[in-house]
């Protein structure tokens, strides 16, 4: 699985103001498990390019802080 070089253009983008500290309740819905917990900012990111574009993460964010930005051709 490729890791994701920058957090930037990759299919889940998750707002780190919105996103709550030590919550995981997205990490922990995430089949391919893409979304993993940064160290340094308790925050949830998307570390593996790869998504099914699912959206149990975005249903499951209390605070609305994950967005999945689906090609145009999924919509």
């Amino acid at each position: 699985m490729p890791l994701v070089p920058s957090r930037v253009d990759v299919p889940v983008t998750i707002d780190e103001s919105k996103c709550l500290d030590g919550c995981r309740l997205c990490v922990d819905v995430c089949p391919l498990d893409s979304l993993a917990i940064d160290p340094d900012t308790d925050k949830a990111y998307m570390h593996v390019d790869e998504c099914w574009y699912c959206g149990p993460c975005a249903a499951r964010c209390p605070t609305g802080a994950v967005t999945i930005n689906m090609p145009y051709l999924l919509r």
